[in-house]
């Protein structure tokens, strides 16, 4: 963050008070500046009288992901060409809670990091590692080359996620296909297991940022419980 901008006129409160104190923490300038010249930096609806400045967001080498970090073995997202920004941000969110290490973005014909996948997503993408890489399918071979197990998300598999065996104990990337289509073939086919999320209503689907909530708490539910008590 290089400098924080607060619209002049704010009612004093401690919220203010812990964006100033934690701009002063990271070095950056705090300025007071006119509503209306923030409105026009801030390219959103709310900015809520606050606007940080901060440097772009640094993008992680895909092999880079498929190292370990702190003993926990690689956790990945795989998004084949998710568009809508609301659902990229409720993802990356969902993602972030979830302990996902790292995820994989196509660079074209997909949704990337805009203001608006960065508000949706509540902070997610500070955190995140994140890959933004040619095309997808090439990617799932690198990560197989690299030992980890991609798990493709289909509504009409006939295996169940939550049927899955060991695979999902070490090296994982969870792979979600786009709103409507879904997984691309040739993605499919790079995947090791094609696996679906149980429904059991009249509905056939989930929203993709819903079937990635479920199945990466999954995924988190089933390699904490796999993992060695320290105690």
């Amino acid at each position: 963050m290089r400098q924080v901008w607060i619209a002049q006129g704010l009612e004093p409160s401690l919220q203010l008070d812990e964006i100033a104190r934690l701009a002063a923490r990271s070095r950056a300038k705090v300025e007071f500046v006119g509503r209306r010249r923030l409105e026009a930096v801030a390219r959103t609806d709310s900015s809520q009288g606050v606007l940080a400045l901060a440097a772009p967001l640094e993008e992680t080498p895909l092999e880079d992901m498929c190292d370990a970090t702190g003993g926990i073995a690689p956790f990945l997202l795989v998004l084949d060409g998710v568009s809508d920004p609301q659902n990229l941000g409720a993802i990356l969110r969902s993602a972030e809670c979830a302990g996902v290490t790292g995820v994989v973005v196509p660079r074209h014909r997909a949704a990337n990091v805009t203001p608006t996948v960065t508000k949706v997503a509540a902070g997610a993408v500070e955190h995140m590692a994140m890959a933004v890489v040619p095309g997808v399918p090439s990617s799932l071979r690198r990560l197989s080359e690299h030992g980890v197990t991609c798990v493709g998300l289909d509504a009409n598999a006939e295996t169940s996620l939550f049927d899955v065996g060991a695979e999902l104990d070490g090296p994982v990337a969870l792979v979600l296909g786009a709103e409507g289509r879904g997984l691309g073939m040739l993605s499919r086919r790079r995947c090791s297991i094609i696996a679906s999320i149980p429904q059991h209503g009249a509905l056939d689907s989930l929203n993709v940022a819903a079937a990635c909530a479920v199945a990466c708490f999954e995924l988190a539910r089933r390699r904490s419980s796999s993992r060695p008590n320290d105690g």
